[in-house]
């Protein structure tokens, strides 16, 4: 049996965690989760109305997403974890029209996205009575992912799998060995799954990473809303998106701050920018943003092209990392295609990226394997 570590416990090493062959490997996953994106998001699976031209990005969120049914069943996701709420798009009209004809051809290979309808004012607002009536597209194969609960869930089934789990931060001291406090280990394999603290980790080794810290804020607001599951999923025109869970609390956000670097304060900048966006969509405002609410804060892991990267390094270490706000939607899925190719060998992703010395250079110039 071989000795691997897992260092990130986000939505990538605990997936990794969760699907790797117990038989073949003992697993110890290092989780430091102070800023971890997962743990601060909550998030919208519906990436087919994307209109980002980078289509091997495009085939890891499609298939992404197409995974979440197996996801869902291996792990046993309820509704406080997952659901499929569907997605309402909103948009102006003339760009409406156009959106539509995007996803009546991306239906042909993603059936997954369900019905598309184009909604009038009023359907809109009885599909989510928090909204202005105005024109949208329903798309019923739109789900919400709760990052924090699906962490929560993964963990405990992982614990039960006999992976052991240190909360340290940790160091490489070279391509084997791993450093936490005044403790040393060897391992066989080590999976790099830590977002943004990649490139730091990988720095003593004479890595260079493209990888920039991100930090997003979104609001939870907690409302009086009985049927708050029962609603769609909204993705507004701008930064903000509404996202309704169960048991009346809705969710707002998230923000991009590109020159925030590790600093997690909650900011009442984040508050008046996230709420100002989504004013002009509510009927009435302050039914929701005058409710309680609080914050949750992490930083994200971003790449030059906004493009994520996973793979080999070399015999010992695998990477991922540069998952940037879609995380939810491609994390599980690229945590899946790692643990296969560590119990199989073989790679099942090359549809879906550039190749990895794109994104890390030895500063040897050594060529990455």
């Amino acid at each position: 049996m071989q000795k691997l570590a897992i260092i990130g416990g986000g939505i990538i090493g605990m997936t990794l965690a969760n699907y790797l062959d117990q038989t073949k490997y003992q697993v110890t996953l290092f989780d430091d989760p102070t800023g971890q994106a997962t743990k601060a998001s909550a998030g919208i699976i519906s990436p087919w109305l994307s209109k980002r031209r980078n289509k091997q990005w495009y085939n890891l969120a499609r298939d992404g997403a197409a995974f979440f049914p197996k996801l869902i069943q291996d792990f046993q996701l309820d509704q406080t974890i997952y659901q499929q709420s569907g997605t309402l798009l909103l948009r102006p009209e003339k760009q409406l029209t156009e959106l539509l004809k995007l996803a009546e051809g991306r239906k042909k290979e993603a059936p997954e996205i369900g019905t598309i309808k184009l909604l009038t004012g009023v359907q809109t607002q009885k599909e989510l009575p928090l909204l202005k009536p105005l024109p949208s597209i329903k798309i019923s194969g739109g789900g919400r992912l709760d990052g924090k609960a699906y962490l929560t869930h993964l963990q405990k089934r992982a614990e039960e799998k006999e992976v052991t789990i240190i909360q340290e931060h940790v160091q490489l001291t070279d391509d084997q060995a791993i450093s936490y406090g005044e403790n040393k280990d060897v391992f066989d394999q080590i999976a790099l799954t830590a977002g943004p603290h990649l490139k730091e980790l990988l720095a003593p080794l004479d890595y260079r990473v493209d990888l920039r810290p991100q930090k997003g804020q979104l609001l939870v607001f907690q409302t009086a809303l009985k049927k708050s599951g029962d609603f769609p999923v909204a993705m507004l025109d701008g930064e903000a998106d509404l996202i309704p869970f169960l048991n009346g609390k809705i969710l707002l956000g998230a923000t991009h701050e590109n020159e925030a670097g590790w600093n997690l304060d909650e900011t009442t900048t984040a508050f008046e920018q996230l709420t100002a966006g989504a004013r002009k969509f509510l009927a009435e405002p302050e039914k929701l943003l005058g409710t309680p609410f609080h914050y949750r804060v992490g930083t994200r892991a971003y790449t030059s092209d906004f493009a994520p990267f996973f793979g080999p390094l070399n015999d010992r270490l695998i990477v991922a990392s540069g998952l940037g706000s879609s995380g939810l939607t491609t994390g599980p899925y690229i945590g899946y295609l790692m643990a296969d190719y560590l119990n199989t060998g073989i790679a099942k992703w090359q549809e879906y990226q550039k190749e990895l010395a794109t994104y890390i250079q030895h500063e040897k110039k050594l060529k990455p394997y």
